[in-house]
């Protein structure tokens, strides 16, 4: 499989300008996307698909707000304003997103009590998506990263991926982050970075 994977994370309406957690932007990711995926011999693309009274929505937690972090049962949880509801508009993949490559579309994030950056794994880093076993049954070892937001759920699946055992590398000019705190983004890459994901353009992609 000369090219592998492609990981499409997250690309969808709430994380896009005027969304309910918009990066900025988020939607400039898709061009570089919708030429490089049919490149692939394998596209998945994840979505956050939370439940309305998720655990990761500073509203389930009275008196807090977006940006504080709790713990709950043990496991540090940011709060965030509500977003990717299932089957709302917001939760859906960005309208300009060519999905005919895409072979799987994989939800994440779907139990109320436990959140989900990573494509491969919860947060509380056991209870796995089953993404990892479904590119291992079609022989992948390679696994090329892009989306939204670098410093979150692409940072962690990257990390994860590494984790797995595949050859990872990163998609860098269809990759946008939140930066929150400042710094956050270049943290991320660091941290990829030293885990042994390797960075490249679009362009570069076989």
């Amino acid at each position: 499989m000369p090219n592998g994977a492609l990981i499409i994370v997250d690309v969808q309406n709430d994380f896009c300008p005027g969304g309910a957690l918009a990066v900025a932007e988020g939607d400039h990711v898709v061009p570089a996307i919708n030429r490089v995926a049919p490149r692939f011999d394998v596209v998945v693309a994840t979505r956050d698909w939370h439940p309305a009274d998720h655990v990761s929505f500073a509203s389930s937690h009275e008196g807090r707000d977006p940006g504080e972090t709790v713990y709950v049962e043990d496991l540090e949880q940011v709060l965030w304003p509500d977003h990717c509801v299932q089957d709302t508009p917001g939760a859906q993949l960005h309208p300009s997103l060519d999905l005919r490559p895409v072979d799987l579309i994989l939800h994440k994030g779907t139990r109320k009590e436990l959140d989900s950056y990573s494509g491969f794994l919860e947060t509380d880093h056991r209870t796995t998506t089953g993404l990892a076993g479904y590119l291992r049954e079609l022989g992948v070892s390679d696994v090329t990263v892009c989306g939204l937001a670098t410093d979150y759920c692409v940072l962690f699946t990257a990390l994860d991926a590494v984790d797995a055992g595949f050859r990872t590398r990163l998609l860098t000019d269809a990759v946008r982050g939140i930066d929150s705190p400042e710094g956050n983004i270049e943290a991320a890459m660091d941290r990829m970075r030293k885990a042994g994901v390797t960075f490249l353009e679009s362009d570069e992609v076989g």
